[in-house]
């Protein structure tokens, strides 16, 4: 216990007097984050916070050990898991940084952090078992990447206040090391405090107003830290609300992190495209101030990091009711936020919205092959009289050179669409505005255009009277005036 406390002592005490050497550092050298009129910040701001974090971490291990104190035996055994997990660590932490100094696409970050991943499961970070059941390793090599990368993205979405990434990174981390003195798990209450001792120092320079921003190589490093160590908590568990216990402790940005992907699913968006769509932007457009905001979402986190806890000590008694609890809290949340994309996909599940898009679309298919194979023009009326009729159209007329056909009767609330067809041809639909509009009008209206006007020289018998077909014309345009 006294080793483990001056193990945290003295990783505190290392990012407190790092941090702002990093910080002049770096910004002496230009390499920081410039305000503009999207960012909250006034100033420059050097984003390599992930540095004194990294270099925190290694320094007080590497202290301690050259220690004369008895408590350099101890720390020994924390030493496995920090090594297991180094190579991997480096990776993810030099991609962050080059992405900070230099900058990287999308997937060539996602190809660091996944490369990072395998070796990571390479040496030993791996789902070995879910829920007491031993699954073969095509299983676990997938589920071990999906979750370190996940988590590692999940901390670089979140980090956009001053202080809201580091601090539930420090939540999720005070968490998992009282779960691993719990568990009795030395190895992992070694490996984790260091990164608790670096974030409370560095917590001192983040929050508001932050002189030092986390940048991709903090938050990235972060959050795979803590994804690694959720693998290595929930191997001490053989069921799966032990299993369970972990992911709560980072709730809050797996819980953003999934938002903004099914956010960005339902809009059609580039899932790795930035918007202003997270929790916190949402907290901020209610006009509530930054430091409010990460207090609200440090509230959630301690709260999700005591249920994690509970669910880590009480799972074979209470576990059900805390989960029940959780989700029920989780959900209340993300209803409060008000994402319009839920509410407007919600309306249109219970609208039926999806079958009627569905029928819309076979029964044009089906109105575009008629349109195609009719052999003449009356066929062809007969087709544009269903569809109109199924689209909720009380009137349709089709005028062309010497002839008219004609359904239905609106009335003076009625709005009307005019598609020409070529040849001093028309279609004109019109329909009761009181109504709701049909789905796929325009499809409907640019379908009928597109196959009559090339069909129509078809459709129509050859002329053989010019003057004749011309005072048909005139006599069909005096009639629908």
């Amino acid at each position: 216990m006294y080793s483990l406390a001056a193990l945290t002592f003295l990783s505190i005490l290392i990012s407190l007097l790092l941090t702002p050497v990093c910080r002049d550092f770096f910004l002496r050298l230009g390499f920081v984050d410039a305000p503009d009129h999207r960012k909250k910040h006034r100033v420059p701001v050097p984003r390599v916070g992930g540095v004194p974090i990294a270099l925190t971490y290694l320094g007080c291990f590497a202290l301690l050990l050259i220690s004369p104190l008895k408590g350099a035996l101890l720390v020994k055994a924390g030493l496995p898991v920090a090594w297991k997990l180094m190579p991997a660590a480096a990776i993810i932490f030099s991609a962050g940084l080059i992405d900070d100094l230099r900058g990287l696409r999308p997937w060539q970050k996602l190809s660091a952090q996944a490369a990072a991943a395998i070796i990571a499961y390479s040496s030993g970070v791996r789902f070995n078992n879910i829920v007491g059941f031993d699954v073969p390793v095509w299983l676990t090599l997938p589920a071990t990447v999906v979750w370190l990368v996940g988590c590692s993205n999940a901390f670089n979405l979140i980090d956009g206040l001053d202080g809201l990434a580091a601090g539930i990174g420090l939540f999720a981390t005070v968490t998992t090391l009282l779960a691993a003195m719990f568990n009795q798990h030395v190895e992992l209450a070694f490996a984790t405090a260091p990164l608790m001792g670096a974030l409370i120092g560095f917590l001192r320079y983040n929050v508001n107003p932050a002189s030092i921003f986390l940048g991709d190589c903090g938050s990235l490093l972060i959050g795979f830290l803590l994804g690694a160590y959720g693998i290595l908590w929930s191997g001490k568990s053989a069921t799966l609300l032990g299993m369970i216990a972990p992911m709560m402790a980072i709730a809050i940005p797996l819980l953003d992190t999934g938002l903004a992907i099914l956010r960005r699913f339902l809009r059609g968006k580039p899932i790795f495209e930035g918007d202003r769509g997270h929790i916190h932007h949402q907290l901020l457009n209610r006009g509530l101030t930054p430091k409010r905001v990460v207090v609200i979402l440090y509230a959630f986190c301690g709260a999700g990091a005591a249920l994690s806890l509970l669910l880590n000590v009480f799972q074979a008694s209470f576990g059900g009711l805390i989960i029940v609890l959780f989700c029920a809290g989780a959900g209340a949340g993300v209803y409060r936020l008000g994402y319009a994309e839920f509410g407007i996909a919600g309306r249109m599940l219970r609208a039926r919205t999806f079958q009627r898009l569905l029928n819309a679309h076979v029964s044009l298919r089906s109105f575009e092959q008629a349109l195609r194979s009719a052999p003449d023009l009356e066929v062809c009326w007969s087709a544009i009289s269903e569809i109109t009729a199924e689209f909720g159209f009380e009137e349709v007329t089709l005028t062309a050179p010497g002839r008219t056909y004609s359904r239905g009767r609106g009335d003076a609330r009625s709005w009307t669409i005019a598609i020409p067809l070529g040849n001093d041809s028309w279609i004109h639909l019109r329909r009761n505005s009181s109504g709701s509009t049909p789905p796929l009008l325009a499809p409907l209206a640019d379908l009928m255009r597109d196959v009559l006007t090339s069909r129509m020289h078809e459709l129509l018998p050859p002329a053989d009277d010019p003057a004749e077909v011309a005072a048909a014309s005139s006599l069909v345009r005096a009639a629908q005036s």
